[in-house]
């Protein structure tokens, strides 16, 4: 319990650390954002859940991925890593990031329905966590809709493709991705067991 309180103030404490962000300028981005159509749709909305989708999520949260897949393009062991990814945003600019990020969260994300098999634990973990095991209600950050919190740089969970949102929580888990702010998403997904990554990973898909 203590650790999941612990995690509670942690994660409170990025509203006060986590830097602003230049609002970026959606119908710039528009164009801009074609370059991405072919992995992640035209709105966002990628039909291959190799791909996350990218429509309404946090402009945030997208601005800071795309600087950590340039930084990880740059220099070794920092930032995020991704071969395509990096290659594409290794030179991009800090407006061009603005606005392509402005405009993937002003598009509509699409739902799909939830697997019965993992509802109730899906559901038990988003909005309870898991005490005995140390992990927090999913809810505590990225709201009870799954639309997480811009301000904050908590991305929307709401929608994703469960097979990609399983894909980084296991990432975060073994620590090959760990471009989390002050370990959080570390900290919490070596914490669960595959069962309840895959089940909370569907339950996302049908939350709004």
């Amino acid at each position: 319990m203590k650790k999941v309180a612990f995690l509670a103030l942690l994660l409170g404490s990025n509203l006060v650390l986590s830097s602003s962000v230049v609002a970026g300028d959606a119908t710039a981005g528009a164009q801009k954002a074609a370059q991405c159509a072919a992995c992640h749709g035209k709105d966002g909305n990628s039909v291959n859940s190799d791909w996350p989708k990218l429509a309404g999520q946090n402009e945030k949260y997208l601005v800071k991925q795309i600087k950590d897949f340039r930084l990880g393009a740059k220099e070794a062991g920092k930032g995020r890593t991704g071969a395509q990814m990096a290659a594409l945003w290794g030179n991009v600019s800090e407006e061009d990031a603005a606005d392509i990020s402005a405009f993937f969260a002003a598009q509509q994300t699409q739902l799909g329905g939830v697997d019965e098999e993992f509802l109730a634990l899906g559901k038990r973990l988003y909005f309870q966590g898991d005490a005995e095991r140390g992990v927090p209600a999913c809810a505590a950050c990225h709201g009870a809709t799954g639309q997480g919190l811009n301000a904050a740089g908590y991305p929307s969970v709401s929608g994703q493709f469960p097979e990609y949102a399983a894909k980084q929580l296991k990432a975060f888990a073994s620590g090959t991705r760990n471009n989390d702010d002050n370990a959080v998403m570390r900290d919490i997904a070596v914490r669960m067991s595959d069962k309840q990554i895959e089940a909370v990973a569907n339950f996302m898909l049908g939350l709004h």
